[in-house]
């Protein structure tokens, strides 16, 4: 006796489920007005004829309901200039049909007079048809609303396409996973224990990933906050000195100026200090010429012929202008800074080498001395010679 009772429980335990999905389609007499009553219980008299009878009327209600919601937001959509809301639409009709339909179609499976475990299983299966076109049509869905945040870069920086396929792996990892809750759910299995071994397992993965996952979450960090772009001249503080050719979400690229590129972790550079000479105000880099002149030269002559040099060179930009600046009184000169501004930072190193070939040469034809160190050796005394 006290055995029987325990497999009764247990069996009501296992159904409870279903019972839960099925509640609407077990209860659906109770929403037919009392006067169509008779004619429902005459129909479940003749079961085929019921059951086709049942889908038809589904495929007929789930058309109508359909095109009446399609039709109710499209008024609506017409009022937005965008099509996004358009596209929704379109997403989600098929999911839409497809569960009125099935409830349809759950309460034609009932009408059949199948047995409880075969008609527990049909529910189950169309039920766990239903969640997975939800779900398939959730990807798209989420794929449509990051496309178009991502054109919204004044009010949502950190999604942009780059950063899309993140959101969008997070989000259907989050799908799948909701998904496969209710599925476990429906078809009777107890998920805490599977939610504990993908807990264990994502922490095993974790740690094995760690250095892959460091870099994925720091390229995320480096998209969204652009410290630099494609084709941004970079200085690390490793020493390396390039233009950036890619941002990936695992690593950065930079080519050299002896045409080597150079991958970086994102782990790597995220952390590191970084000397962006394209950003700022402009991407226009200043050039700083050192040059000394010798002690009794006039200063203000090196000025005029600095400033000279800058202004006849044809790629020495005119705003923001040219200017010479006396730095120091040094050892043995008095030391002057040419500071000129380029259009790129890539030009900086032959600019930089035509304006030294000029200043020096300006400085010959001006007569004014580049000093260098000279040393003075006096001998007090000749050593007496050894005869």
């Amino acid at each position: 006796m006290n055995q029987d009772t325990g497999n009764a429980e247990k069996t009501t335990t296992d159904e409870q489920p279903v019972s839960d999905v099925t509640e609407l389609i077990s209860n659906f007499s109770d929403l037919l007005p009392n006067a169509w009553l008779p004619y429902w219980e005459q129909l479940q008299s003749v079961p085929m004829l019921a059951f086709i009878l049942t889908v038809i009327l589904g495929y007929l209600v789930a058309r109508i309901g359909l095109a009446i919601f399609t039709k109710s937001l499209s008024q609506i959509t017409k009022r937005t200039k965008s099509d996004v809301d358009d596209q929704l639409i379109q997403a989600i009709r098929k999911p839409f049909f497809l569960t009125l339909f099935f409830f349809f179609l759950g309460i034609a499976v009932k009408t059949i007079g199948l047995s409880a475990a075969m008609e527990s299983t049909v529910i189950r299966i169309l039920a766990s048809i239903l969640v997975l076109s939800w779900m398939f049509r959730g990807f798209k869905i989420l794929h449509i609303l990051l496309s178009t945040l991502s054109t919204f870069k004044d009010r949502f920086e950190i999604i942009q396409p780059k950063t899309i396929p993140l959101f969008e792996l997070v989000g259907k990892i989050l799908l799948i996973g909701l998904g496969s809750y209710i599925l476990l759910t429906i078809w009777g299995i107890n998920p805490t224990a599977w939610l504990a071994s993908a807990g264990v397992i994502g922490i095993a993965v974790g740690f094995a990933a760690k250095d892959t996952l460091a870099n994925l979450f720091s390229g995320f960090f480096i998209i969204a906050d652009t410290p630099y772009k494609v084709g941004d001249f970079v200085n690390l503080d490793s020493g390396e000195r390039g233009m950036v050719t890619h941002v990936g979400m695992r690593s950065t690229r930079l080519l050299t100026r002896d045409d080597i590129e150079i991958t970086i972790p994102n782990n790597v550079i995220g952390n590191a200090k970084i000397i962006n000479e394209s950003s700022g105000r402009w991407e226009k880099s200043r050039i700083r010429i050192k040059v000394g002149a010798a002690y009794g030269t006039d200063a203000q002559q090196v000025v005029e012929v600095l400033m000279q040099v800058a202004n006849d060179h044809p790629e020495v930009v005119k705003n923001p202008e040219a200017r010479v600046r006396f730095r120091a009184f040094g050892a043995s000169s008095i030391d002057f800074e040419l500071l000129v501004w380029i259009e790129q930072p890539v030009l900086r190193g032959r600019i930089s080498h035509e304006l030294h070939l000029q200043v020096y040469a300006a400085f010959n034809r001006a007569g004014i001395e580049i000093p260098y160190a000279k040393q003075d050796v006096y001998i007090k005394e000749m050593p007496a010679s050894q005869i």
